[in-house]
């Protein structure tokens, strides 16, 4: 029924202004509006509604990962520009970057000016 259907993924932020400034602006991602709607074009065709909800609650969760080949760099860039990455202890223990090293993908992150998480990992360590 959905074989050929495009489907897109999508969140919630508290204030479309931030959410365009950070996403459009600050993380480089193409972007439209329509209706007080943002949708993010990725790259590979990908799309992802960002729409306001006056109730917005952040995600607990990762909602939109980003692949690159080598996070050192990205990270160093990002932070550079005003990112904080996220740091944990326990299982998915993060070095002073924000990192995880453990098994699976290098992971790094961080969190949308809404609160929401996004990460960058590393394409090609790992399981990806």
């Amino acid at each position: 029924m959905f074989t050929n259907t495009p489907a897109f993924s999508g969140f919630s932020v508290d204030n479309v202004d931030a959410a365009r400034e950070f996403y459009g602006n600050l993380l480089g991602v193409k972007l439209s509006e329509e209706d007080g709607m943002l949708e993010l074009h990725l790259g590979g065709g990908g799309t992802v509604l960002v729409y306001p909800k006056a109730t917005h609650a952040p995600a607990t969760y990762t909602v939109l990962n980003f692949p690159v080949e080598d996070i050192e760099p990205v990270v160093d860039q990002l932070s550079a520009r005003g990112i904080r990455f996220e740091h944990y202890e326990g299982a998915l223990a993060t070095d002073a970057k924000g990192i995880f090293r453990g098994d699976g993908p290098l992971i790094a992150w961080f969190k949308d000016p809404a609160g929401n998480i996004l990460s960058v990992l590393e394409r090609g360590h790992g399981s990806l």
